[in-house]
């Protein structure tokens, strides 16, 4: 920590320089119980004591963080510690060089500026300045409409990212409030903030680890690292000096690291980094980075469009305005012209629209199980070429399960998944009859009596309370026949030797019905077969062979090569004599070999199909994981994700590539295994490096620096961490794959009703600004007001776009390929049809202001001409629906509210054309329903040749797939 970052009660407006706080911190030390405020009675005494420390810690970090590859000794001696803990002076030297031990958090979210960051958009300022300008020319009406649009589009953006980012915040509410540590010889219990490097942690089940810290006793401890390393099977811990210096954090078994647990077990632990230095603290760092990159693919669209808008307004403007100056306009119509250009150029409905289809495409993904947080992420998600999805409980079910069991020869296949008793045990797919039943059963009492792990039903969903593996053998032990009640009741335990790394094996010893001993043994099969001497068969118990143990550990091997978790099971009957020494090497000798095991973490049965529908979709499908190669593989290949050729890349291989060395590889690699929270961040970054549109999905603390990082973030429901939610876009509400495909989709149609809305609306503004420069070019007066345009741009076309914008997904959507990052909204085709259906628009509505002139008034003239462009405008949203299907193929009653909006607007224009209020208010004449009619048939010409138009275009080329 810098030393101008730490704190105290009564901090001065200056901050002192490192020395002075260490000598202000000793003095409080120094004098227990004194307040702050009279430490400086100390100074000098504090001085002289400081004078050897200077401003180095003394601590000296092993190069890389290799702490793992050092004895307890080494770590000891280079941290100048001891195993009776510091001292109370030398606590508060490193507690002033240091800190406390806290994650630095980001600065507060302010509402305000939530609020005012819905304004960042040039599209918004072109719409602001536009009603400044309309409001100091006296046009207050339209200065309000815009200004409505504007504000009712930043509450609507507001609303929905209220509760925004706070992941520091809930990475500090994950570290542990207090630390038992051994200081001055002495155990005691501190606030976590004050641990330091240095600090012997007493570690017991329970604990929640305040700080990384080298192991230097262990007994039995397991801790559960699923924050950090995404798997959730507990780790088993170890004091012994790890050889490799470059180990995944996942395999660092004599390390122990903040904010992880401790499940079982014993341990003593040197603390080696505190705060942002531990492997948290750099997460905490990382999403601080990540959050920094730039805005989503829509968001950078809208902007760069905003941008040309701006330009091509402003080029018109300028030319018309000279063309005026030099044919002797007055400078103020010539002004006022100039306003109405670009009035007319500027779609201010545009961003009402965009936000509400994103508002009502949330609307639609919560329906589908997904919650968006931040409505640009809607669009992100549709637009997505790369998902990079964690493994356990997304792509699989996130609960170990027994898959086969191996009995007295014979294999069976368990049914089922999870830990719930659906599901049964069968033999080549048939049910298992009596003469099979017996070894099965023999083995379940083994599985159900060596456990510790309890079932549990909550909300419908069955989980395990103890030991993830316990509990897969407690589901597949009652599908097997047996029962844990049963063995409770007739087998009441009598002691029990705990699992350890050392043994690789747990016992409980049970007294049998008949009154003897029976020691009921798991573990590793080939440590247990070193110490069985006989074998259970279907006839009986016999004296074990070399062949048996052969093709016992052929069985082994097969399962395992299968990415299977195997687990051997054997027991012991106790004579009157053993019963008294019930120690692990008295017990654990001379067994009879029962059966083996093989568990895995199942693929979900919907995640395959999910797969499938991506690869027809276009969507890369990376799987990135804690997890070891060969079991991630092993799912990979299940899913369709990799093929047989394929090899996963490990962290430590990982470490070795440069940003653009895994730029150039990752394109080809489809599993990551063994990787970190950094490793995760990297991976994102080099896909967007190659013009990829990320999304990121994740449940544990080690994802959140990459969901922050990715285009779209994609946290998990119900087993994702807080830091991970607040972190995120997006939150699956059922942790399943598949879901996130179909909010894919949903993002998919949002984007193309977003489009033919802009489309639409731009169509209708290219009209407008063709049919107001051509009468000013040739010098005829202006054919519409600004209440026209205004009119024509928020009510004519505006209320029908918001309906377009919630048009019923195309069921051929998922069919196309994704987009490219760097393709623009307004492609080439885009851009053609806009210019022709302006140029339709526009040449009806000039023949009818022309016709208007020569035979009446210009008031009227400038009446029928508004009326016929309005016209045009809401029969052509019809059409507007699809780009390729012509209206008549496009049932009305899929989208019954535009119908209605366009039948209202309608009756709205006939009706300001015969009510005096509504016609002072819009500037307009008396029009006779004949008139009304006969313009409205007028108005279809545009539609009619657009339709042709998609009929020839199809007919002669075939569908057109979208790169």
């Amino acid at each position: 920590m810098d030393e101008h970052e730490h704190t105290g009660k009564d901090e001065p407006a200056t901050k002192p320089a490192h020395n002075e706080v260490a000598k202000k911190a000793y003095a409080i030390y120094l004098k227990e119980g004194r307040p702050e405020g009279h430490a400086e009675q100390n100074w000098v005494e504090a001085e002289a004591q400081l004078q050897p420390v200077g401003s180095d810690h003394p601590v000296q970090q092993p190069e890389g963080n290799a702490w793992h590859s050092q004895s307890g000794e080494e770590v000891l001696a280079q941290l100048g510690s001891a195993s009776t803990g510091l001292s109370s002076a030398e606590v508060a030297r490193r507690l002033a060089a240091d800190g406390p031990n806290e994650l630095k958090e980001g600065k507060p979210i302010s509402l305000l500026h939530m609020f005012l960051a819905q304004f960042n958009s040039l599209i918004i300022w072109i719409l602001i300045a536009a009603a400044v300008i309309s409001g100091l020319l006296g046009e207050r009406i339209d200065a309000i409409a815009i200004l409505t649009i504007v504000i009712l589009n930043a509450v609507i953006g507001f609303y929905q990212e209220f509760k925004a980012e706070k992941s520091i915040a809930a990475l500090k509410q994950m570290t542990s409030p207090h630390a038992t540590v051994r200081r001055d010889g002495q155990v005691t219990s501190i606030p976590a903030a004050g641990v330091v490097a240095g600090d012997i942690l007493a570690l017991e089940a329970g604990d929640l680890i305040a700080a990384d810290a080298r192991l230097l006793e262990a007994a039995s401890l397991k801790c559960i690292e699923s924050a950090l390393t995404g798997e959730s099977q507990g780790v088993t811990k170890t004091p012994d000096t790890l050889e490799q210096r470059d180990v995944p954090l996942g395999d660092r078994e004599n390390m122990v690291f903040m904010g992880t647990s401790v499940a079982a077990g014993t341990g003593q632990a040197v603390v080696v980094a505190t705060a942002m230095n531990t492997e948290l603290g750099r997460i905490a760092g990382l999403i601080e980075e990540a959050g920094t990159e730039g805005g989503t693919p829509l968001q950078k669209k809208l902007d760069s469009f905003g941008h040309v808008l701006v330009w091509a307004t402003l080029g018109i403007v300028a030319l018309l305005f000279g063309l005026g100056l030099l044919r002797g306009v007055p400078p103020f119509e010539l002004f006022m012209t100039s306003v109405s250009l670009a009035v007319a150029a500027v779609p201010e409905g545009l961003p009402a629209v965009v936000t509400v289809a994103l508002a009502l495409g949330v609307l639609r993904m919560s329906r589908r199980r997904a919650l968006v947080r931040k409505l640009p992420a809607v669009e992100a998600l549709g637009s997505t070429t790369v998902i990079c999805t964690d493994k356990t409980g997304t792509l699989t079910v996130g609960q170990m399960t027994v898959r086969t069991l191996y009995v007295a020869g014979q294999h069976y296949d368990v049914a089922g998944e999870g830990y719930g008793p659906d599901g049964d045990v069968r033999v080549e797919g048939k049910k298992v009859e009596a003469p099979q039943a017996a070894p099965l059963l023999e083995l379940a009492t083994l599985l159900l009596g060596c456990n510790n792990a309890h079932l549990v039903q909550e909300e419908g969903t069955w989980n395990v309370i103890g030991d993830p593996t316990e509990g897969a053998l407690l589901a597949a032990g009652a599908k097997a026949g047996g029962s844990r009640e049963r063995i409770e009741q007739d087998m009441p335990k009598q002691h029990e030797l705990p699992f350890d790394s050392d043994r690789k094996r747990s016992t409980v010893i049970r007294t049998m019905p008949e009154g003897t001993l029976r020691a009921f043994i798991n573990g590793a099969p080939d440590v247990l077969l070193a110490r069985c001497t006989k074998l259970y068969t279907d006839t009986g118990v016999r004296p074990m062979t070399d062949e048996d143990r052969q093709t016992l550990a052929a069985q082994n091997d097969a399962m395992a090569q299968q990415a299977l978790r195997v687990l051997g099971s054997a027991y012991r009957d106790l004579d009157k004599a053993s019963s008294v020494d019930l120690t692990a090497e008295a017990v654990e000798r001379d067994l009879v070999f029962v059966g083996l095991s093989g568990m895995y973490d199942p693929p979900r049965q919907e995640a395959k199909e999910a797969v499938e529908k991506c690869r027809a979709a276009g969507i890369r499908i990376v799987m990135i994981t804690g997890d070891h190669p060969q079991t991630a593989m092993a799912i990979a290949r299940e899913l369709g994700i990799a093929s047989g050729e394929d090899a996963a890349l490990a962290g430590p291989e990982l470490d070795t590539l440069s940003d653009d060395a895994l730029r150039q590889r990752a394109p080809n690699v489809a599993v990551y295994a063994r990787v970190t929270a950094e490793h995760k961040l990297r991976i994102i970054r080099a896909w967007k490096a190659n013009e990829a549109v990320v999304a990121m999905t994740g449940d544990g603390v080690n994802d959140a620096p990459a969901i922050k990082g990715a285009d779209i973030g994609i946290a998990m429901g119900k087993s994702g961490t807080e830091v991970t939610k607040q972190a995120s876009d997006m939150i699956i509400t059922d942790d399943n794959f598949a879901s996130i495909v179909a909010a894919v989709e949903e993002g998919r149609g949002i984007y193309d009703n977003i489009r033919k809305t802009l489309q639409y609306l731009l169509a209708g503004n290219t009209g407008e600004l063709l049919l107001m420069t051509i009468c000013v070019v040739i010098g005829l007066p202006t054919p519409l007001l600004p209440i026209h345009l205004l009119w024509i741009n928020l009510v004519t076309d505006g209320v029908p776009a918001l309906c377009l914008a919630t048009d019923p997904i195309d069921p051929d959507v998922m069919t196309r390929r994704p987009r490219r990052r760097s393709e623009r909204i307004t492609d080439r085709g885009f851009l053609g049809t806009m210019v022709l259906t302006g140029c339709l628009t526009a040449g009806v509505a000039f023949a009818v202001y022309l016709y208007g002139l020569q035979t009446g008034t210009e008031e009227m003239a400038r009446t029928q001409a508004f009326a016929v462009l309005v016209f045009a405008e809401l029969l052509r949203a019809f059409g507007a629906r699809s780009e390729t299907k012509p209206v008549w193929r496009i049932s009305l009653f899929t989208n019954i509210n535009l119908a209605l909006v366009v039948s209202v607007s309608f009756g709205l224009q006939v009706w300001s054309h015969h009510n005096a209020t509504l016609g002072r208010f819009l500037k307009t004449s008396f029009l006779s329903l004949s008139d009304c009619f006969l313009l409205l048939a007028v108005g279809t010409i545009p539609l009619v040749i657009l339709e042709m138009v998609k009929v020839v275009r199809h007919s002669w080329q075939p569908r057109k797939v979208e790169p």
